[in-house]
């Protein structure tokens, strides 16, 4: 007889016999050069790579007190510790504030009654540690403006506007940028247009700008000139604090600096416009509406000035420029609202109440 084409089955049912295929296995076979793992072991657990956040040298930016995403979102901040000093509503340390502010304003008036060039060494002073603190910050965010050519081209700007007047100050910068440009070519060519542009900015926004208040100083009156400007900032940080932390309701660069309102911003009219015409008609016997107008515009410059450098320090994220002021961080965050200030004060003090 013919055999079937198809297998027979075997005892064990269709597929048992030597045609049977073999059913798979879930069971691993130990590779060769390897011991194979223990049945009833656990399981090895493969940790998780390791985020930039878990970095215990660096903390995140949203763990900064002031940091752009903590104040962004609105969320109050942590409970004061035990035995630390109280804050404001704005997170200053309002004791250690009022007291630093207080000291620094009598070195001020103490240089322009005594002896009035000494001002020029409290301008000094201030460019070069201005100046060191703003290129640390921008080296922390990845620039490295070179500093030797910044400080020396400053302290040239100081004296150049107290001798020769705008004209060498002017002149005093224009070298500034020269030397930047020269200084950094030895670094080579990688990074050469990002860190000579910062330098030449930093250049600008210190000791260019703090020139002006140099420049105040050179008129006979120069003293009360000074005084009415550096009197005009403060008047605008205090009333834009008070109505602020009063009245504050309606943010005004909520993801620049949140705390700021247009209530406080108010309040810095307010009291600039005061006291710019109560300096501007008694002392210079100007006219009311000069006052009125210095005082605003000195109110919308001092605000601006504060606002740019939060941005600044937004985008390098960090929270002040130093820790050398105690409740102000760095003297650079003193000074922002000051150098733009000092501008306008040189430019409307020419045109309202000339030397």
């Amino acid at each position: 007889m013919a055999s079937s084409p198809h297998p027979q089955p075997g005892p064990d049912g269709p597929g048992s016999g030597r045609s049977r295929l073999a059913e798979p296995t879930t069971e691993a076979l130990p590779l060769v050069g390897r011991p194979a793992p223990a049945a009833d072991g656990p399981r090895p657990e493969i940790p998780p790579p390791a985020s930039p956040a878990d970095d215990g040298d660096e903390p995140p930016l949203t763990a900064l007190p002031d940091a752009l995403g903590a104040e962004a979102t609105g969320e109050p901040p942590a409970d004061t510790p035990s035995g630390a000093p109280r804050t404001s509503r704005t997170g200053r340390n309002l004791g250690a504030a009022i007291g630093v502010g207080a000291g620094m304003g009598a070195v001020v008036i103490a240089s322009l009654f005594l002896y009035r060039p000494s001002f020029l060494l409290v301008v000094a002073l201030a460019v070069v540690v201005s100046v060191t603190e703003l290129v640390r910050a921008l080296d922390r965010g990845g620039y490295r403006p070179p500093l030797p050519p910044v400080l020396v081209g400053g302290l040239l700007m100081v004296g150049l506007a107290w001798t020769r007047g705008a004209s060498g100050l002017v002149v005093a910068f224009l070298l500034t940028v020269l030397a930047v440009l020269l200084w950094r070519l030895g670094d080579g060519p990688v990074g050469y247009l990002r860190d000579a542009s910062a330098a030449v900015l930093v250049a600008l926004y210190v000791p260019l700008l703090a020139g002006f208040a140099v420049l105040l100083l050179t008129p006979a009156d120069g003293t009360a000139r000074v005084l009415l400007f550096i009197a005009t900032v403060v008047c605008s940080d205090v009333g834009g604090f008070a109505a602020g932390v009063l009245f504050g309701k309606h943010p005004m660069a909520k993801s620049i600096s949140p705390k700021k309102s247009w209530e406080g911003f108010a309040g810095s009219v307010l009291a600039c416009a005061v006291i710019g015409t109560l300096v501007i008609t008694l002392t210079f016997h100007g006219p009311w509406w000069g006052g009125i107008a210095f005082g605003v515009a000195m109110a919308a410059t001092a605000t601006l000035g504060d606002l740019a450098e939060s941005l600044i320090k937004r985008d390098l994220g960090i929270k002040d420029m130093g820790t050398m002021l105690p409740g102000h961080g760095g003297l650079m965050d003193r000074m922002d609202s000051l150098l733009p200030s000092a501008v306008v004060a040189y430019l409307l003090l020419t045109a309202i109440v000339p030397g």
